[in-house]
């Protein structure tokens, strides 16, 4: 990154690089055999790309656990340190590690295992393509047919 930037321009070519190096791990998903019969696959590795960028607080590339809280927070569904710490593991295959990575993330959300951060978050898109609302102007009603 050049010297002489900084500020928002520092932050946008920060987050470009992020996206960069998500958008080549979409690659190897794209091409791996294993992901092959999946449907959608190219849609639904754009969709992941955002979320985990959403929610990827520290710019690092990784979710830790302040981003984990924000997330399950955003989607109605506070947890505890030690509740996140489990969502945390559970996702990572165990280890020490304390942060989400986008290949973790990647492999949660396309695998077969269901993970509680998973089916939360399947549960909140699907949440979200249900509009409750009809589209459009009210219809229009008379004067008999009010209380």
């Amino acid at each position: 990154m050049p010297s002489n930037v900084q500020g928002g321009k520092a932050f946008g070519l920060l987050k470009e690089q992020q996206r960069s190096k998500l958008e080549e791990i979409n690659k190897e998903y794209l091409e791996d055999q294993k992901y092959r019969d999946e449907e959608d696959l190219p849609q639904k590795l754009e969709g992941l790309k955002n979320k985990y960028s959403e929610f990827d607080l520290n710019d690092q590339g990784e979710i830790d656990m302040m981003g984990l809280k924000r997330m399950m927070e955003k989607l109605g569904v506070p947890k505890t340190h030690l509740e996140l710490k489990k969502m945390i593991v559970e996702v990572t295959g165990g280890g020490s590690s304390s942060t989400i990575d986008y290949r973790d993330f990647v492999k949660m959300m396309l695998g077969k295992r269901s993970a509680v951060l998973k089916l939360v978050l399947v549960f909140e898109d699907k949440a979200n393509g249900a509009t409750c609302k009809p589209d459009g102007p009210p219809p229009k009603r008379d004067i008999s047919s009010l209380p």
